[in-house]
């Protein structure tokens, strides 16, 4: 390892504690689209750590967040102008080991602080001061709110018009997101119904407020809908995509609202999705006078601080559950290391996980912090 202490103006860069961090690290790299994961990422085991610029952080991570939609930057599907080799991963946890010197105005070397962008597949990640959150620890809980936490309150707050006795269907509740929509549905004083694929994920979800639970593999969502809610929902928040979808669209309420954000059901076909009765559409949404509309973080990005903001208050207040899945039950043991993320994400697309799945990245690094 080198200590890194550099207090030339040119370079703008400083790390006061002169902190022992090594040239190179290990990082994941997007080598093939593909959305087989295992085919599209490399680990890469000494790529030079980056120095961050003036206005920059350089965070040594201790927790990054898997995401469905990992899987859909890998193939490429966000943006088709990027080329690979590029950096996976979205969302991390950690403490700041060096800084700009225009960022030492706000953070100092040893603070806590989570953030979102590209590349926190990786030991040490530079981040934009600016798009930091400085946190009172480090502590995967921050992590479940980044990403997944700040989805379920906007979506819910700019497109459910959620009001006291609206009837709300979370699908895959007990994930990462929906573990989120189901509580805030509650708080919003609304009667949440949530499906997922186990008793134990069914009794997680009752212990976060669920009115119903409705265990797809032992239980017909459809007949139970129509049997319990003749009247239909008022508001689905839906993830899964594919049959899910169709079955969430035929149970809306007259002026329902479906929320799409998310179809993981046909993440890792080649298409990127499953097939739905589409061009039943316009007739269903009309007879109800209902909507669908989509949601996707990246376009409410102006709403984003005062929602974290809000999730930050209510956790620390113990008004939210936030749930972490470490892969503690998964066959080979918690996800531990960056060679971990490929068996995390195969963990998702097998529906194992309660809660937010979360990578812990242990340093050796002798460090003086």
């Amino acid at each position: 390892p080198r200590a890194i202490l550099d207090m030339s103006y040119s370079r703008h860069f400083l790390d006061f504690q002169g902190s022992s961090i090594p040239s190179s690290m290990k990082k994941l790299v997007v080598t093939k689209l593909s959305q087989n994961f295992r085919e599209a990422v490399t680990l890469r085991q000494d790529s030079p750590v980056p120095l961050p610029g003036d206005g920059d952080l350089l965070v040594r991570n201790r927790f990054v967040g898997i995401n469905a939609s990992d899987i859909n930057y890998s193939a490429g599907r966000y943006d088709a102008s990027v080329k690979p080799p590029f950096d996976i991963g979205f969302e991390g946890v950690g403490d700041v080991v060096a800084l700009g010197l225009s960022a030492s105005a706000d953070y100092t070397v040893g603070q806590a602080v989570a953030y979102v962008k590209a590349g926190s597949f990786a030991e040490y990640t530079v981040v934009p001061a600016k798009h930091a959150v400085p946190l009172p620890s480090v502590k995967p809980e921050f992590l479940t709110l980044m990403v997944s936490g700040a989805t379920a309150y906007i979506s819910l707050k700019e497109l459910g018009e959620l009001s006291e006795g609206k009837k709300v269907l979370v699908t895959a509740a007990a994930g990462g997101t929906g573990q989120f929509a189901v509580q805030l549905a509650k708080k919003a004083k609304c009667h949440v119904i949530g499906t997922c694929s186990s008793d134990e994920k069914g009794g997680f979800l009752k212990s976060i407020g669920c009115d119903r639970t409705i265990n797809y593999k032992t239980e017909n969502v459809e007949s139970v809908l129509r049997k319990d809610y003749p009247e239909g929902v008022d508001v689905v928040y839906e993830s899964v995509g594919g049959k899910m979808f169709d079955l969430a669209l035929n149970s809306l309420a007259t002026k329902g609202r479906l929320i799409v954000i998310g179809f993981i059901a046909g993440y890792q076909n080649p298409t990127g999705l499953q097939p739905i009765k589409a061009e039943l559409l316009p007739a269903k949404l009309l007879k109800k006078s209902a909507s669908v509309r989509g949601f996707f973080l990246n376009h409410y990005l102006s709403e984003y601080k005062m929602a974290l903001k809000h999730l930050l208050k209510m956790y620390e207040r113990g008004d939210l559950v936030c749930e972490v899945d470490f892969g503690d039950m998964s066959p080979e043991g918690k996800f531990t290391g960056l060679e971990s993320v490929f068996r995390a994400v195969d963990y998702m697309y097998m529906g194992k996980n309660i809660g937010k799945i979360v990578v812990e990245l242990p340093h050796s690094v002798n460090s003086k912090l």
